[in-house]
């Protein structure tokens, strides 16, 4: 599977355009905030960092920023223990809102 970063063409967003992080977060916590985007809230355990979430629920490491921006937590891959984190249920929904 190939990796991805916030700034390459993703091709399991499938959106086929360039993931900025500034206007794609804002977008993504905004729909999160108000629904359009189905997430999962799941609170971090001492140890855990995003992109071995991302991994473990997307299959890919490298959208742990898109864990972050649903969370509004900033691009920090350390999350102190305790912070509850939203992670998207559907990267379907979520590419609506990047690029």
């Amino acid at each position: 599977m190939a990796t991805i970063n916030r700034y390459a063409r993703s091709p399991i967003l499938k959106t086929g355009k360039i993931v900025g992080t500034g206007r794609a977060s804002i977008s993504i916590y905004t729909a999160v905030n108000n629904g359009s985007i189905s997430v999962t809230s799941r609170q971090i355990k001492e140890g855990e960092r995003l992109d071995t979430i991302a991994g473990s629920v997307y299959g890919e490491a490298g959208l742990w920023w898109i864990i972050a921006a649903a969370s509004g937590i900033g691009w920090g891959l350390q999350v102190p223990p305790g912070v509850v984190i939203k992670i998207p249920k559907d990267l379907a929904q979520v590419s609506l809102y990047v690029g």
